[in-house]
């Protein structure tokens, strides 16, 4: 199976702890690397986590909250530094766009790389980035700003051919991929042998949801349904619930149930207020709706 997997670099929220980075991971599908927002100090985690910076191609920013961004000039100035000469595509709202541009007009003036910047509007559901074997959908959570949360949706792959039927019933090698692709084989004498004698189920595609930051946000289950892993909001312990509808936020609580009622592989809580110095708390609070939680944390690489 190919790889499909998540690096937390920070899993912080705005206010500065000692214990956390600002929002920012690495998602990789089948050798391809994805950033997902970039706080500050998302550099230094890079190279903590020993993820390669000249393999990361785009970087997707959900939303203009300094905590998710103020990561990414600096970010481009190092590319620069480092050599880089493969094109960057920044995914962002509309509205950063300009701002990004003045800012690069001044401290990255002379990058020997192209910095392209696609923007989005972060209150429709609209496909994003699209390949032969991943699709990213950007989704409106509900937050005090325009937000985005992704979906990173992997594409089926053709059924796998069955060596040993194959060769028993003569199929020639140039006919293989046809058969992969749901094609039957006829023999010399006119047998037909059905595709599913020849071949067995590739795996099952796999999707990634990240869902921060965000109130409890019922109108985005249809969209997520099914995931095998989320990635979700947690600022808030419930005893704090008031502090979270006031700052669109969720609870622990809240983050549970959206993966419940998604019916989701894993719930991984993220984006942690700094009033929690052990957040088990909130994983204490999720588990009984959800089992399959666990609490983001620096350096933790996710395998789907």
């Amino acid at each position: 199976m190919e790889k499909f997997q998540i690096t937390i670099l920070g899993c912080g929220s705005a206010t500065p702890s000692p214990k956390h980075y600002t929002s920012s991971q690495v998602v990789e599908v089948r050798g391809k690397l994805f950033m997902v927002d970039c706080g500050e100090g998302t550099q230094i985690q890079l190279r903590r986590s020993r993820v390669a910076f000249a393999r990361i191609n785009h970087i997707f920013i959900s939303h203009l909250h300094g905590d998710h961004c103020f990561g990414l000039l600096g970010m481009i100035s190092s590319f620069g530094l480092l050599g880089r000469t493969a094109p960057l595509y920044i995914h962002a709202p509309q509205e950063l766009g300009p701002m990004l541009s003045q800012e690069m007009d001044f401290y990255c003036r002379d990058l020997e790389y192209q910095v392209e910047f696609q923007g989005f509007d972060p209150s429709a559901t609209t496909v994003i980035y699209e390949d032969r074997s991943l699709t990213i959908t950007s989704f409106p959570l509900k937050h005090r700003v325009p937000c985005a949360g992704f979906l990173f949706t992997e594409k089926p792959t053709s059924d796998h051919l069955d060596r040993d039927a194959a060769n028993f019933y003569g199929v020639p090698m140039w006919d293989y991929n046809r058969i992969k692709e749901g094609g039957d084989f006829v023999t010399s004498d006119g047998t037909v042998i059905p595709h599913d004698r020849l071949t067995f189920p590739s795996e099952p595609a796999r999707s990634y949801a990240y869902c921060c930051d965000t109130a409890y946000n019922p109108s985005m289950i249809p969209l997520i349904k099914g995931s095998n892993l989320i990635y979700h909001d947690c600022t808030y312990s419930d005893q704090d619930q008031d502090r979270a509808k006031k700052h669109f936020h969720s609870t622990a609580v809240q983050a549970a149930l959206t993966a419940q009622e998604a019916n989701a592989g894993k719930l991984v809580l993220g984006h942690f207020s700094a009033r929690y110095p052990d957040e088990t708390i909130l994983l204490d609070e999720a588990k009984p709706i959800f089992a399959n939680t666990i609490l983001a944390k620096e350096n933790l690489t996710i395998t789907i």
